[in-house]
């Protein structure tokens, strides 16, 4: 399996670097949530526009998810790995000296492609350089790491902004970032990367046609219906969530404060689907984690007391990030390994889609149909389940498809 999987420290320190760079894609995401609440009121934006710029965002992830999954498979994953996040790193930093709308929105695409590219690609190396028996528990803890991250988020944006102002939370989001590329430097690529021979006799349409070849058009629908929902859910729930509270009646610094508090939950429903994915199976995490955040979503939408809110709230944290985790684990599972960084990346790039229309139907209902919207992500989040009972397979503890 080469030197990352040789043993237990090699694992770790593999977990380690790729979680880093995670936990600060995390952060930049959670930071947006809090920054569009304040952007809002600093920059007089409608709900409209706040929409768009978090939707902007959501399109850079999604032409990032396609371009480094289908270059992964052409020049290696830690090439593409290094570079995502270099480039995530710097239009983060960039973000903070915005003073226009169209500028800001600008480096949030940018800031979105290296994002929305790393994270495919990074599932995927991981994915191949640890043991089958261990393969689902590792993904899910390295999924872990955007916990980390939304909380980190989550205390700047109580802390900093009402303090220091939105732009210093760009900065204390990308300059660490730049560390974590410093430590991948380091690392070996995938032992599993196809060798040159072999990428230069498929071309990249090949690959990305082969996704829907025969063998695999059933597995390809369901991880596209079930990207797009969770996608559609997750960035149309929490970039939305400060400003859904404030919608609700709370102020900005209160919203700030109970938002911190629902993403404590973040980490404990991964840890739960780590434990789960190699007991139980995939399949079982992805549907009952799913159906549970849809009730959960349901609840919150609806909720009119405090108590009712920040336990729907933090149960919808936990049970949608848990999902998280085992989509994660379980996408680079259905591909060979000729194909595997592009068949993630495309199905990546369809909850990035999925993302953009989220946030734009918050955006769009307005602050008087909470109820509404998430009613309409109760739905949604239920065909994701139901795509993965109906279609998806059990992968626990499989060899990767060479």
């Amino acid at each position: 399996m080469g030197n990352i999987s040789a043993g237990l420290p090699g694992q770790r320190k593999l977990l380690f670097t790729a979680g880093l760079g995670w936990l600060f894609d995390a952060m930049d995401v959670g930071l947006l949530s809090f920054i569009l609440a304040a952007l809002a009121t600093d920059w007089r934006l409608t709900t409209q526009q706040v929409g768009w710029l978090g939707s902007i965002n959501s399109i850079g992830m999604a032409v990032g998810a396609l371009l480094a999954g289908v270059l992964a498979d052409r020049v290696g994953r830690k090439p593409v790995f290094l570079f995502t996040l270099l480039l995530f790193s710097v239009a983060s930093g960039l973000s903070a000296m915005a003073t226009t709308y169209a500028v800001m929105a600008l480096f949030r695409f940018f800031a979105g492609v290296g994002v929305g590219g790393e994270l495919p690609v990074a599932s995927t190396l991981v994915a191949e350089s640890v043991p089958a028996r261990e393969r689902g528990r590792i993904v899910v803890l390295l999924e872990s790491f955007w916990a980390g991250g939304w909380i980190l988020a989550a205390v700047a944006g109580y802390y900093l902004i009402p303090a220091y102002g939105w732009r210093s939370a760009f900065l204390v989001g990308a300059i660490p970032a730049l560390y974590a590329v410093y430590l991948r430097v380091q690392l070996p690529d995938s032992p599993r990367t196809p060798v040159p021979a072999a990428r230069t006799k498929r071309s990249v349409f090949a690959n990305m046609a082969a996704v829907w070849s025969r063998e695999y058009v059933r597995p390809t629908l369901m991880l596209w219906v079930l990207w797009f929902c969770v996608g559609f859910s997750y960035y149309g729930i929490f970039l939305w969530l400060p400003s859904v509270l404030l919608f609700k009646g709370f102020g900005l610094i209160k919203s700030f404060q109970y938002v911190l508090i629902m993403t404590l939950a973040q980490l404990p429903g991964y840890f739960s689907a780590a434990y789960l994915i190699e007991r139980v199976g995939r399949k079982f995490v992805l549907v009952t984690y799913l159906t549970l955040t849809a009730v959960s979503a349901y609840f919150f939408g609806n909720a009119t007391g405090l108590t009712t809110l920040l336990i729907a709230g933090s149960l919808l944290s936990f049970f949608n990030l848990g999902a998280w985790g085992a989509l994660y684990a379980y996408t680079p599972e259905t591909y060979p390994g000729a194909f595997r960084a592009t068949g993630a990346g495309m199905a990546a790039a369809i909850g990035r889609i999925g993302g953009v229309l989220g946030p734009l139907l918050v955006g769009y209902l307005g602050k008087g149909r909470v109820g509404l919207i998430f009613n309409l992500f109760f739905i949604i989040i239920m065909i994701g389940a139901i795509a993965v009972l109906l279609l998806g397979r059990e992968t626990k503890a499989e060899e990767l498809l060479d």
